[in-house]
């Protein structure tokens, strides 16, 4: 038997829920496949060793690499998808990153649309996702048509002087946008938030924020365990007919007028590759053979500050950033890319991540003085960086880019940091099969010959299929994607709300 809708989204993380939120209105019978479940709260939940030395809430999930070896790609299967796990930083991507510009090695094409054609759909995701911040204090920040409607979350004492020293250094530290309610969380338990899990509302996920919005309308439906298998089309290929998925082993069919991919960017280039058919035989939506091309992931590494004698007090730390060597006014003269607080790194959590074992104590030592930092550079995006699909299995083949001007950003950083005061600064650049900012397996464009979908997120070979995830961003900027992603997801709402 096939269930109907009027459409089907696939996929309940940023991407997915935003379209939901855009579209619930609409009184359209939508309903949502979500293969994983609902997050449980639990003890586990604030607990940094089940979490960062037990694993208790990773995938088993083994992706491969083109290198022969399997790996745990990091990935998170609940409604909300990764955003459960986020460190909720909802940054707009910068004016300049629309443009094409070079870069140390190579450059970035920039994108079929300019920064002032998504800013009112920035607009909508903030208010969407609650993100408190300032407009005003990062010399890089592009203009907003309405300020946020939350002040930034305030320092801790030990954030306020690291901010002032940054400040006496030269540096022009900012306010994260965060979609976090701080008091919400803190009640919960005293931890930081980025990489804990949501159980609750303190954090404004894709679950707590678009997706709870969308659910309270009554044409709205989840359901959860539905792994989608394949997508169907009509003999000419030109529209999906059904989803295929499977729950608690049963095979079930839905059809609706219009289906939305928002599994992420390497689960959606899959399901579109094994959704492969007659009309369709590189993979459903991929004349252009772009499919699961232009994968990008960003160069990342994680700096530990340490100042001797003088105790980090934070529980929750993540509130500063900056990004003063994010444009090319630099002495490069090429962008290097944004430095941002980490969560606070408790001695567990610095154990959990340490190159070789170390006894607890030593850990807690050195996490008690120290600072956690997220450097993030630009991977551009690149044709033979990929997602395969063999024997219904994923493998990934990420070429690396624009390391250098990553290396001059850890340079740069480490000189900040030993002026600011810190004279003990550590680094570890994360490796090539860290999967936590995927994008650009679908990109958007204008020309059909060179793109998956276009400037609504929709295909240009299948009229009722939109993919509404990271998969579709040209670039990856050097700044978190999420905001991007729920923007563009209500741009595409509100494009098929008129009909496209």
């Amino acid at each position: 038997m096939t269930e109907t809708a009027n459409i089907v989204i696939i996929g309940s993380g940023v991407g997915g829920a935003s379209l939901a939120h855009s579209l619930a209105p609409s009184g359209l019978k939508i309903v949502i496949l979500e293969r994983g479940v609902h997050l449980k709260d639990s003890p586990e939940a604030r607990d940094d060793v089940a979490i960062f030395q037990k694993g208790f809430y990773r995938s088993s999930e083994e992706w491969l690499g083109t290198d022969g070896e399997s790996f745990l790609p990091g990935n998170y299967y609940y409604v909300g998808g990764n955003s459960k796990f986020f460190g909720a930083v909802m940054y707009r991507y910068r004016r300049e990153d629309f443009a094409p510009r070079p870069h140390m090695d190579g450059a970035s094409p920039g994108w079929p649309m300019s920064y002032e054609d998504l800013s009112p759909w920035y607009d909508a995701a903030e208010h969407i996702f609650r993100v408190r911040g300032s407009t005003t204090d990062d010399p890089t920040e592009p203009r907003h048509e309405r300020p946020y409607s939350y002040p930034p979350v305030p320092d801790e004492p030990a954030i306020a002087a690291v901010r002032r020293r940054l400040e006496k250094a030269g540096i022009h530290p900012a306010s994260l946008p965060l979609s976090i309610d701080l008091d919400a969380w803190l009640k919960r338990a005293p931890t930081g938030w980025d990489a804990f899990p949501n159980t609750g509302t303190g954090k404004i996920d894709a679950e707590v924020g678009p997706l709870a919005s969308a659910l309270a309308h009554p044409n709205v439906s989840l359901v959860t365990g539905a792994s989608v298998m394949r997508l169907e089309t009509d003999g000419t290929g030109r529209r999906v007919t059904a989803a295929v998925y499977r729950k608690d082993g049963v095979e079930h069919r839905i059809s609706a007028g219009r289906f939305a991919v928002a599994a992420g960017a390497v689960q959606s280039a899959a399901l579109l590759l094994r959704s492969a058919n007659g009309v369709h035989p590189a993979g459903l939506g991929n004349s252009s053979d772009q499919l699961g091309r232009n994968f990008m992931n960003h160069n990342t590494t994680a700096m530990l500050t340490i100042r001797p004698f003088a105790a980090n007090s934070c529980v929750y730390q993540k509130t500063i950033a900056f990004n003063d060597f994010y444009n090319e006014d630099n002495e490069y003269g090429f962008p290097l890319g944004n430095v941002q607080l980490l969560g606070h790194i408790t001695g567990n959590i610095l154990k959990a991540n340490l190159p070789m074992p170390a006894p607890a104590w030593f850990a807690r030592l050195v996490a008690r003085y120290a600072y956690g930092w997220f450097l993030t550079s630009e991977d551009l995006p690149n044709p033979e960086s990929r997602v395969m699909v063999r024997d219904d299995r994923i493998v990934m083949h990420w070429i690396r880019s624009n390391m250098r001007a990553h290396e001059a950003l850890i340079a740069k950083t480490r000189a900040v940091m030993r002026k600011a005061g810190f004279p003990i600064v550590l680094t570890h650049t994360f490796g090539r099969k860290t999967t936590s900012h995927q994008c650009g397996t679908a990109r958007m464009g204008r020309d059909p010959q060179s793109s998956v979908v276009d400037l609504d997120c929709r295909s240009h070979d299948v009229e009722n299929l939109y993919i509404t995830d990271a998969s579709v961003l040209p670039t990856s900027a050097a700044v978190n994607p999420a905001l991007t992603i729920a923007a563009l997801a209500i741009k595409a709402g509100s494009a098929i709300g008129r009909g496209k």
